[in-house]
């Protein structure tokens, strides 16, 4: 194979170094990739409401109607209260409730849809992301699952031992700066 492409001297291998880099492009993280695509999903969400909203004009109440719109097309089984299953861990048999977006992946994605807003030029202030009727609707959601499925979400608590190991730890990265 030749290359067509003359090197001045002088250049070393810089030159072929930011060609290839502007021919094939460092691929995305599959975290940057999934904020990008959720990204792209609220815009186009936005962009078909009637009227349509722009960006600048959405709120928090279009976050939570977008996380509602999501839901159709989840697949954790969240138990009504009717349910012969309802607080149970592992029913026995099929029934006719509905899937529903998992609260971790809800609470996932307004962390990607957060980052994103500020990276596309949001101010923090006004991130409709970050509002806190968002964090009580999750808190909603995360509850109403747990019971559903009959283990309560608690947070764990720190071990003593556990407290006291990760103190040692930051104090000798300390003392090797």
């Amino acid at each position: 194979m030749s290359s067509n492409i003359q090197k001045d001297p002088s250049e070393g291998s810089s030159r072929s170094a930011t060609v290839d880099q502007s021919v094939h492009p460092v691929p995305l993280s599959r975290y940057e990739s999934q904020k990008r695509r959720d990204w792209n999903t609220f815009g186009q969400y936005l962009k078909n409401q009637r009227p349509p909203v722009s960006l600048s004009q959405c709120n928090f109440s279009h976050v939570l109607e977008f996380l509602r719109y999501l839901d159709q097309f989840g697949k954790t089984k969240v138990h009504l209260h009717g349910c012969v299953f309802f607080g149970q861990p592992d029913p026995p048999a099929p029934c006719t409730c509905p899937l529903r977006q998992a609260w971790g992946s809800l609470d996932a994605l307004i962390g990607r849809l957060r980052a994103a807003y500020e990276e596309n030029g949001g101010s923090p202030e006004k991130n409709p992301f970050g509002n806190g009727a968002i964090r009580v609707y999750l808190r909603e959601v995360k509850e109403c699952q747990a019971k559903a499925r009959g283990i309560p979400y608690k947070k764990k608590k720190k071990r003593k031992n556990q407290i006291k190991a990760n103190e040692e730890v930051k104090a000798a990265k300390l003392q090797a700066t």
